[in-house]
């Protein structure tokens, strides 16, 4: 009996448990899709460019949000080449970002109000809908030195930030 007694104590003071997993899958609010791929003219021997009047298309991202108030873009412009021929100089970087169009006028206020830093733009996306953006980039080698023949390639860099 007193065997039967302490079996008994034993297991009124264990406990049992078990682990239950709770999965979730975010789905997302902030979309980014590339509508129209850069490309680089070559106005002068020195000079890569975006611009239409150098020869060069302009890079064009666009945001698709479905959540109001929840991201922020971040857009930033190149700094260097991802892939070219080997350059025995520097080369000077300047790029820009705006906003090209808009699906909500709301959104009018996106330009006005965004951070400029270094080489990045951001922009508070207050408003759900889609927003079209357009970069520059704008690559100058040396000092009146020619960019060896080849192909170049940089990146526009487009993030959506949770707040």
């Amino acid at each position: 009996m007193k065997l039967l007694l302490i079996v008994a104590a034993v297991f009124a003071t264990q406990a049992w448990a078990e682990e239950v997993p709770i999965i979730g899958n975010v789905g997302a609010k902030c979309v980014i899709n590339t509508d129209t791929n850069g490309v680089y003219g070559n106005p002068t021997s020195d000079k890569l460019s975006t611009a239409v009047a150098d020869g060069g298309v302009l890079p064009i991202v666009r945001y698709d949000v479905t959540l109001a108030d929840a991201y922020k873009a971040k857009i930033t412009t190149p700094t260097s080449f991802a892939s070219s021929p080997a350059l025995t100089d520097s080369v000077t970087w300047t790029g820009s970002t705006t906003v090209k169009e808009m699906s909500d006028a709301a959104m009018a206020g996106y330009e006005a109000a965004k951070v400029e830093y270094d080489s990045t733009d951001e922009y508070d996306l207050t408003e759900a809908g889609s927003v079209w953006f357009e970069s520059t980039s704008t690559a100058t080698y040396g000092f009146g030195k020619s960019f060896p023949g080849g192909v170049y390639r940089a990146v526009v860099v487009a993030e959506c930030i949770a707040k």
